[in-house]
């Protein structure tokens, strides 16, 4: 396979943050779908990156160190992926711990409705739902809580826990106030990467969309994404071009829980390897 045949999958999520999956596996599984490179995005942290970086050597896989920061803007929270960013940035870490220490407010309020809707669920059972010790630069996050909410009985699989309980409007959803998708493209440029706007379509507003990438400026936009269509395909293709934007593509993997692949499988959601030269080109 040359490098100009090659195809990879730009967002995959490890035990670092909300995946199953240890860094390396993923850069494994990568190899055995016939990928020529591999993102690793976890949420809000790159705890990650070294361990799938080593892991790449030994499979012959490209990896690209990369993060996906929460943000939030007019009410909803909008995810931004940063490629190539420099993951030893001290300013950079800083900046993700921060980050981290909202998402553990947000977690502890998550619980405490939980237990106000008579559903009783400790932070040390979601923690000790790992099987593992928590990293100090690993982050808990909503999928880690459903699946006590599956374990106890509380819902039935995965997307029923967040459906009832933890998707925004359901019954337990809180959200922390967020940098901005702004900021995030700031952070993201400072720490020598190129941001891009990760899966628009879930945010059902075409018009924020816009907004954001006139106001945020992101070098590229995920137009193809495990939960589009192909009409949100079309699309987000037009408007890349549109705005001279990078188009990426990534399967959102987090691995299997209950039986159920989130939100794809690695490699079910690939672009060309001729992008990453774009991305490093900004």
């Amino acid at each position: 396979m040359t490098e100009e045949q090659g195809r990879c999958d730009l967002h995959t999520h490890t035990q670092a943050s909300d995946g199953m999956q240890p860094p390396a596996d993923n850069v494994r599984l990568a190899k055995e779908k016939g990928l020529s490179a591999i993102a690793i995005t976890d949420h809000d942290t790159v705890a990650g990156i070294a361990e799938a970086l080593e892991a790449g050597k030994k499979y012959g896989v490209s990896v690209i160190p990369g993060v996906e920061i929460s943000t939030r803007a007019e009410g909803k929270d909008i995810h931004v992926l940063g490629y190539y960013v420099d993951y030893l940035d001290e300013t950079f870490l800083k900046r993700l711990a921060e980050l981290r220490e909202t998402r553990q407010l947000r977690n502890g309020k998550i619980l405490k409705r939980l237990q106000e809707l008579g559903i009783a669920i400790t932070l040390d059972e979601v923690v000790l739902g790992l099987g593992r010790e928590l990293k100090p630069d690993e982050s808990v996050g909503r999928p880690h809580i459903a699946d006590v909410l599956v374990q106890k009985g509380y819902a039935t699989d995965m997307r029923d826990a967040f459906d009832r309980y933890l998707a925004e409007g359901a019954a337990a959803f809180v959200s922390e106030p967020r940098i901005s998708p702004e900021d995030a493209c700031i952070w993201i440029r400072e720490a020598g990467g190129a941001p891009v706007l990760a899966h628009p379509g879930l945010y059902k507003d075409d018009g924020l969309v816009r907004q954001i990438i006139k106001s945020a400026k992101p070098v590229g936009i995920e137009v193809y994404h495990s939960d589009h269509g192909a009409e949100e395909e079309v699309r987000y293709l037009a408007l890349a071009e549109e705005w001279g934007l990078v188009v990426t593509a990534g399967s959102d993997y987090h691995g299997a829980r209950q039986g159920v692949v989130f939100h794809g499988d690695i490699g079910s959601v690939t672009i060309s390897v001729n992008v990453l030269g774009q991305l490093q080109g900004h």
